[in-house]
């Protein structure tokens, strides 16, 4: 099934025409429960990995006994999903947070949990270096990297029909940080929607006009952040938003500016958010639905990864909100 973005509540650029220089195109991924395959764009799914190609794995110094297990996380959700019997709910109460891997030591390599794969074929705006046609996303999936302490995001690209065998049995830790760090397996279904720019990015003349624009005593008016300017839910490209923090410069080691290569989102629409709930979802809209990944990155927030905009070779950088 494809998802249908409604369309604006208001053509804000009729209302301000000077918005028309801050349009951007982002493309919503709308990851939704599935079974995909190595050769599909997915969320949580397997990867079209090389057989022959070594896993990538994390040996960055830092604590990995404790945590809880994965097996367990896919377990409690299965059973959580299908309505658990008494055995079962005994079950469940016995999982626990715990030293689950004491055998660790703090740079023993563990593999990395795949957590998307992107064909340059299914999503429009995705662009990779060279002839690479998949972007293949891990991370490490403890909150102990970087000066920030988040997980470690690996990425790789590769050309797809380099690929003559795929890896069957594709490694993963016995043991993660939290349990939203572990993706349910979800197909996606891409839709370009069109943007505007973070209103703290737009000049002080054009943010003069909204502030005119918007109705402020009514609660349940348009609103620009919410309804008109960056979307929820998981992307690539488009704007950022600064919801936490305010704009932040966020620049390469080589001093070149960075853009935005994809964003994680813990969900894919909340109450402020509701205007940009897919037409396909309406009925669904006030359950649970909103979170089909069951990924959860921060306190509920957006994981962006940024990439250097002259060489995607140098080091990508992350930036939670």
């Amino acid at each position: 099934m494809t998802r249908t973005t409604p369309q604006r509540p208001v053509d804000i650029e009729q209302a301000i025409p000077e918005l028309s220089g801050y349009r951007g195109v982002g493309t919503r991924l709308h990851p939704r429960p599935g079974v995909p395959g190595p050769e599909q764009s997915s969320v949580g799914g397997p990867l079209l990995w090389p057989a022959d190609e070594p896993w990538p794995h994390c040996a960055e110094p830092h604590k990995r006994r404790f945590g809880e297990r994965i097996g367990e996380v896919r377990l409690t959700r299965k059973l959580l999903a299908a309505g658990p019997t008494e055995e079962e709910y005994e079950l469940l109460r016995s999982f626990r947070r715990g030293r689950h891997a004491p055998w660790l030591t703090d740079t023993d390599p563990i593999p990395l949990l795949p957590v998307a794969q992107l064909y340059t074929r299914d999503v429009p705006g995705l662009t990779l270096p060279g002839e690479a046609d998949l972007l293949q996303i891990f991370w490490c999936p403890f909150n102990a990297h970087g000066a920030d302490r988040n997980v470690g995001v690996h990425l790789y690209s590769r050309k797809a029909s380099d690929v003559t065998e795929v890896l069957a049995d594709q490694p993963e830790p016995e043991v993660v940080g939290r349990a939203e760090y572990v993706p349910d397996p979800c197909v996606l279904h891409p839709e370009e929607v069109t943007e505007h720019q973070w209103g703290d990015l737009l000049p002080y003349s054009i943010r003069a006009l909204l502030d005119d624009w918007e109705d402020w005593e009514d609660e349940d008016a348009v609103s620009y952040q919410f309804d008109l300017s960056i979307p929820p839910g998981w992307k690539v490209g488009g704007f950022a938003p600064w919801p936490s923090t305010g704009p932040q410069d966020v620049v390469c080691e080589c001093g070149q500016p960075m853009e935005l290569l994809v964003t994680v989102d813990s969900r894919e629409w909340d109450r402020g958010t509701r205007s940009w709930v897919p037409l396909e979802d309406r009925a669904v809209a006030d359950t649970q639905a909103n979170n089909p990944t069951r990924i959860v990155v921060g306190r509920g927030g957006r994981l962006m990864i940024f990439v250097c905009s002259v060489d995607r070779e140098h080091p990508h950088r992350i930036v939670l909100q």
